[in-house]
């Protein structure tokens, strides 16, 4: 695997000896700068060589902002509940998020020590992609986001050690309606999953709270 086999990327971090990686996904019409300043504020220090990836999504055409072409990890058809989405994009993007993953274990960081994360699509994305994963990563953050096709998540069984998984939601998201993240959640639970389910007084966006929970439970997962 070569960088240029890659999505570009914003890369934080090691540059040869990581030991942990996060790949975060950004939003849709975002890039990967979107979520770069986040980083001295989650309080790593340089002795825990964790890198964070934030790729930048492909463009492409999205049907419900008239057709616009714009970065995005996969096209949405119509606004309502439901969110039609096509698999096939999504499964294009899973497979760009494993090649970096793939990156990083070249690197000689183990699955269960690389995070995936992301905000809306992003998120929608971190989810996909990571419960469908045969190795196990060391866990997904899902910020204001929802699983894109909910029926797969019974195909993902939990185990014993249920996998870890962080969800942030707004209450007063106007573009993700937090009913679709409450949803998502419900069915990792009914699963055995014991998502670490966080709302704040927000819109689609994060807040300081949310960093700071954000931190701890990256901590948690890839440190302590």
């Amino acid at each position: 695997m070569t960088r240029e086999d890659l999505l570009p990327a914003v890369v934080i971090g090691p540059g040869d000896t990581p030991n942990a990686s996060v790949i975060w996904l950004h939003g849709l019409g975002a890039d990967g700068h979107d979520f770069e300043p986040l980083v001295p504020e989650l309080g790593f220090a340089d002795s825990d060589r964790v890198r964070f990836i934030f790729p930048h999504a492909p463009r492409r055409p999205v049907t419900i902002n008239g057709g616009m072409v714009m970065p995005a990890w996969y096209d949405i058809t119509d606004f309502d509940l439901e969110r039609h989405v096509e698999r096939a994009d999504l499964d294009q993007s899973r497979a760009q998020v494993e090649a970096w993953m793939a990156h990083e274990r070249s690197l000689g960081v183990s699955s269960d020590q690389i995070v995936l994360a992301g905000f809306s699509q992003g998120g929608a994305i971190a989810l996909y992609a990571g419960l469908l994963q045969e190795e196990r990563p060391a866990g997904i953050m899902a910020l204001s986001c929802y699983h894109p096709l909910p029926e797969l998540i019974a195909d993902a069984a939990a185990g014993e050690d249920p996998l870890p998984i962080f969800i942030g939601h707004g209450t007063e998201d106007p573009v993700v309606p937090m009913m679709l993240a409450e949803r998502t959640a419900e069915a990792l639970r009914a699963q055995g999953f014991a998502p670490a389910w966080h709302s704040y007084p927000m819109p689609h966006s994060v807040c300081p709270e949310e960093v700071r929970d954000i931190a701890a439970w990256l901590r948690s997962v890839l440190i302590d």
